[in-house]
């Protein structure tokens, strides 16, 4: 594709603009879109990176400092040194710690990507995980059942149980196998 600006080079970048539902396309070679200046900021280095695109398109930056900071010190992960603003650079973090530090700038960011949710809660897979969550609840209806007969509570017990036969058949019907 030929650079829609000069259509003399190779379009190398592409970019594409919504606003109230109206698309634009722009294909435009590197030196083009750097000198169209502020629509196409890039930035002067070689290299370009996709860490730096998404923290520029999502506002990533701004929020470097935080509730922790200290007389406009950047935030900073105690246990390997890097600050938000190196890792909102390099787009990795520098240890495990550095999720806990950098909590509550990144809340904000994860509401934005995930479309609000900002916590993981796992993902099962389909195949297997028609029956894990019923599977998970029998594992918790055995061990209140203990609970109850160590406390010689055999009434509930009694209700536990028969509350555990049925899942076994519910869960027993949809595998064909025994638990």
């Amino acid at each position: 594709m030929i650079c829609q600006q000069c259509e003399i080079r190779p379009a190398t970048l592409h970019f594409t603009n919504v606003v109230n539902g109206n698309k634009t396309e722009a294909h435009l070679c590197e030196q083009c879109a750097a000198e169209s200046g502020d629509v196409f900021s890039i930035s002067s280095q070689q290299g370009f990176s996709i860490n730096s695109l998404l923290a520029g398109l999502l506002n990533f930056e701004p929020s470097a400092t935080g509730p922790n900071t200290i007389k406009n010190e950047p935030l900073r992960c105690p246990t390997c040194g890097m600050t938000y603003h190196q890792f909102s650079k390099v787009g990795r973090f520098g240890c495990s710690n550095c999720y806990e530090t950098f909590e509550q700038p990144l809340v904000p960011f994860l509401k934005r990507l995930h479309g609000g949710n900002y916590l993981h809660h796992g993902k099962i897979p389909k195949r297997i995980g028609s029956n894990l969550h019923l599977k998970k609840e029998l594992q918790a209806l055995r061990l209140n059942l203990k609970e109850y007969i160590e406390k010689e509570e055999f009434e509930k017990a009694a209700e536990l149980r028969d509350e555990i036969r049925l899942l076994e058949k519910k869960i027993n019907n949809s595998t064909g196998k025994e638990i």
